[in-house]
């Protein structure tokens, strides 16, 4: 028979005590592994699996590896030193699993440095990492191998969650549907939401309030009154408790709340048997379980229909909040404790210390950042504690001893619901924390009635003062998620935000993202101040033209610095559908400014790679978040160095009426086949990766006599006339007036390169090539008129590519090059008649290399899973030509260095040409 969950979780909270200064894979890993399988009732792990499992390695290379304990079907598990690369040990059992039979490939992949385990499920396909210390509650995770099975599979935190939005979204649903609706009804809910979470965790008398309801009469008639005298009772002081001889004690049994989340009146919600139930559902559901973090955004799904149906769609893993606290703070206090925890005096001053931090979100919307904080915080404050208290003898109170606070955490929300549930979560995530505080000490701890809150601010950050809600000479930390809104997607209103938060002499606002105001406000604010801020944004603001836009005035005007960052990684989204967000984390402060003394308690800047593995900056990071020299590339209008100038293709602005398939252009020959000699091929971004052509209506250079010979052709000219009359831009319009002609004519005499302008970030090498002139491209191309065989050998070398992906934007993942900032900035290297020849050879081979498998296309080629090897050589070898043509040192460059480099000589170049 399985362990009860109780008995695990005993064991768990053991097990890390145990092993809280395991240190070596070799002299401790198998008993590590010993003891961790043991906690699940493992009793004998070779009875189930093997040490050192042996895995022959793919074809192709030779000898074993082994993992450190296998058992088949179950779990993997690989041991590293504390201290070691978690993810370099994660990418070493992804291969030997990859190499197993399908049949032995384990549900849990596990990898572990004693301090912190990072656990993969191929049944969720989610990461998860948590100290060891934490495993107590992670211990569901493991269901597999505590013999709970396939068929009882524990939900996760993310399910548990929306099954307890689906039934407040039926509650909301049906009181709404009788016509209680408003600010009344978020009240109403909000309030019910906490008696629910009460009545599962000691703040009521376990069940109290199911009881209560199930009281009521079964039709619900009476049951608004009985909720209502609730409510009063809830926000009733002991002394008038007191003094209400005729209280019921059904009533008197509910403690004071305080907090004012039952002071205001609001109207009566009336029920009925069908609604009745619906809370008595709702009541019967165990609320303990539910993460007061991630519950807040779903329950504001509750209220929006519009979002109902992607419940859980705005998900927020508390493993990406982590992402950002981690570095902002956390890891800096916890270990500040390690370096203070034997000495009680330094103990005490650190207690003293995180007991006055404050933290400021300016958006917080639910609260999630805030609530996973301030849990983080009391963490570290119950490690504290456990240094300061002998357990092993009777305290007679320690409540006083609790120092950390909500009151230390600020909030601003433009949404007033969400400020709400802000503020509850709160206090729920308080009520947790005391009882696992009451668990650890055998006391019952809670800080009831209400008496302290977080300060969640109902406004408008753009518009309303920071230091009027939390005087910046008390803050210690600004963090959070700001809302993800593109330049061109944004409402009249969000503009005006960001127009009020840059000021109206800024000009190139409008090709700023939404979040940018928030690093702008926030810059602002921090000035001569130690405060750290870190906000989770869109990508896009460390790509392309944003990056001049946003950080130079940032950098010039405020001196603020990066501390850190986490360079694109997916924000996970599970809602089918729904586009990915692909985000990046950034630390800054001024703090260099205000006392070039002070650093962090590290005293060093660090990169999180796309790997997650963190990377010491040794010289800086800068807005592209390389460690590199901090350099702008503004957008320019021609190349900074002597070479052919680049273009788009040509756009027709026809609503596809000049264009054709080829069965299309087929069939309108056969009706007109006096336009055959009008038509030319026409190549775009798809066509030229894929190796297919469309076909171009271009009439433009068609006399008029012979076009009103043609009925067809003439039929499509008045189509493009009307489309472009009926467009809302005056300079459309204005085209109408020449239906022949494109918008854009880009037309070279001869052969061409042509670059796609978006391309897969899979690939090591954009595909670029040469094009005839008699194929006219799109605007979906770029294209470079004029350029050589030197040209494309620069242009398609792993150096260019690397300045690309450095400073191009993006398109979800995708390279976006373009010209104003990627080609045109770059810097190519001198080149003598004697290097020029070695590159034109070397390029000359790349594209024989191409020859030799007719049958590919371009997107096959480049594929790095099907790029062919000859190919791949021919490359290797122009890269090594074009390295040491810029001089840089060696093959042993890495790619982070060579952008690094590029910036260097980009920088030297625009300063020798006074230009800034």
């Amino acid at each position: 028979m399985p362990l009860v969950w109780d008995e695990i979780q005993e064991r768990a909270l053991s097990f890390s005590k145990r092993w809280k200064n395991g240190q070596s894979e070799e002299a401790e890993g198998q008993s590590f592994i010993r003891d961790l399988l043991y906690v699940f009732g493992v009793k004998d792990p070779l009875k189930v699996g093997t040490y050192e499992y042996k895995v022959l390695y793919a074809s192709g290379a030779s000898g074993f590896g082994k993992i450190d304990y296998l058992w088949k079907g179950k779990i993997a598990i690989e041991m590293k030193s504390r201290g070691e690369n978690l993810s370099a040990a994660y990418r070493q059992l992804y291969t030997y699993i990859s190499n197993l039979p399908e049949e032995e490939k384990p549900e849990l992949w596990l990898v572990c440095d004693f301090e912190t385990i990072r656990v993969r499920s191929r049944f969720s396909k989610k990461h998860l990492e948590f100290k060891t210390s934490g495993l107590y509650r992670r211990i569901k995770l493991f269901a597999e191998i505590a013999g709970y099975g396939d068929t009882e599979r524990v939900v996760s935190q993310k399910d548990v969650d929306v099954k307890a939005a689906e039934k407040m979204a039926l509650l909301h649903d049906a009181m709404k549907n009788c016509g209680y609706g408003g600010h009344a009804l978020e009240v109403y809910l909000v309030r019910l939401l906490f008696c629910l979470f009460a009545d599962n965790t000691g703040i009521f008398p376990k069940g109290s309030f199911l009881r209560y309801v199930e009281e009521s009469k079964p039709n619900g008639a009476d049951l608004s009154e009985r909720l209502a005298k609730l409510f009063e009772v809830l926000n009733m002081p002991e002394d008038a408790r007191a003094a209400r001889k005729l209280l019921s004690d059904d009533l008197r049994q509910f403690r004071y709340i305080n907090g004012n989340l039952f002071k205001d009146s609001i109207s009566i919600a009336e029920f009925d048997a069908k609604m009745r139930q619906t809370l008595i559902d709702c009541a019967k559901f165990d609320w303990s379980g539910i993460s007061p973090a991630i519950f807040g955004a779903m329950f504001q799904g509750v209220m929006d229909k519009n979002l109902r149906r992607e419940l859980g769609a705005h998900y927020t893993s508390e493993e990406n909040i982590l992402k950002l606290i981690r570095p902002l703070f956390l890891d800096d206090l916890r270990r500040e404790f390690k370096a203070v925890k034997a000495d009680p005096g330094a103990l005490d001053a650190f207690h003293d210390k995180i007991s006055q931090l404050k933290f400021l979100d300016p958006a917080c919307g639910c609260g999630n950042f805030l609530i996973v904080t301030y849990r983080e915080l009391r963490e570290l404050e119950l490690d504290i504690l456990k240094m300061k208290i002998n357990t092993n003898q009777l305290q007679t109170d320690i409540s006083y001893m609790f120092k950390v606070t909500v009151e230390q955490f600020y909030g601003i929300e433009i949404v007033d619901f969400p400020c709400q549930v802000a503020t509850v979560g709160m206090w729920l995530a308080d009520h947790q924390m005391n009882m696992l505080a009451s668990e650890m000490f055998g006391q019952y701890i809670a800080r009831l009635p209400l008496t302290q809150s977080a300060t969640v601010v109902h406004g408008n950050a753009m518009r309303v003062k920071w230091e009027d809600i939390v005087p910046k000479n008390e803050l210690s930390y600004i963090l959070g998620n700001p809302p993800f809104a593109g330049a061109r997607l944004m409402t009249p209103a969000q503009k005006e935000d960001i127009q009020i938060a840059f000021g109206s002499g800024y000009r190139s606002v409008g090709n700023l993202d939404y979040v940018t105001a928030w690093y702008k406000r926030a810059a602002e604010y921090i000035k001569d101040t130690k405060i750290y801020a870190a906000f989770v944004s869109t990508n896009s603001i460390t790509q392309g033209e944003q990056v001049a836009l946003l950080w130079k005035p940032l950098f010039d005007e405020h001196g603020i610095e990066i501390n850190f960052a986490y360079r694109t990684f997916r924000w996970d989204n599970e809602a089918k559908g729904r586009a990915a967000v692909f985000c990046v984390i950034i630390g800054f402060s001024v703090i260099m400014a205000v006392d070039s003394k002070l650093r962090r308690f590290d005293s060093k800047r660090f990169i999180y790679n796309e790997d997650g593995e963190k990377i010491n900056a040794n010289v800086n990071i800068n807005p592209y978040l390389i460690d590199a020299l901090t350099v702008f590339i503004n957008s320019r209008e021609r190349p900074l160095c002597d070479v052919p100038e680049i273009g788009i293709g040509n756009k027709p602005i026809d609503g596809g009426n000049y264009l054709f398939t080829a069965e299309e252009r087929k069939e309108f020959l056969k009706i007109e086949p006096a336009a055959k000699k009008w038509f030319r091929k026409w190549i775009g971004s798809d066509e030229f990766l894929n190796g297919y052509f469309r076909y171009c209506l271009w009439l433009g250079d068609c006399p008029s006599d012979e076009l009103r010979k043609m009925p067809e052709c003439m039929k499509r000219v008045k189509a493009v006339r009307q489309y472009r009359l009926a467009s809302k831009s005056a300079g459309t319009r204005k085209l109408a007036e020449t239906p022949c002609r494109f918008h854009v004519e880009n037309m070279p005499k001869t052969e061409y390169i042509a670059i796609p302008e978006t391309s897969s970030e899979r690939r090591k090498y954009i595909p670029i090539g040469f094009i005839s002139p008699n194929i006219l491209s799109s605007n979906a191309l770029r294209i470079i008129p004029g350029a050589k065989l030197y040209h494309f050998g620069i242009l398609t070398s792993s150096v260019h590519n690397i300045w690309t992906r450095a400073v191009c934007g993006r398109l979800e993942m995708r390279y976006r090059y373009s010209k104003d900032i990627v080609y045109n900035n770059f810097p190519w290297p001198d080149a003598d008649s004697k290097q020029t020849a070695k590159i034109e050879e070397l390029a000359q081979a790349v594209l024989d290399a191409r020859a030799d498998s007719p049958d590919c296309s371009l997107a096959v080629l480049y594929d790095p899973l099907t790029m062919p090897r000859a190919l791949l050589k021919a490359h290797d070898s122009l890269d090594r030509a074009v390295v040491a043509l810029y001089g840089f040192a060696g093959g042993g460059v890495s790619e982070e260095g060579i952008a690094a480099k590029l910036m260097g000589i980009y920088k030297s170049t625009i300063a020798n040409a006074d230009e800034i």
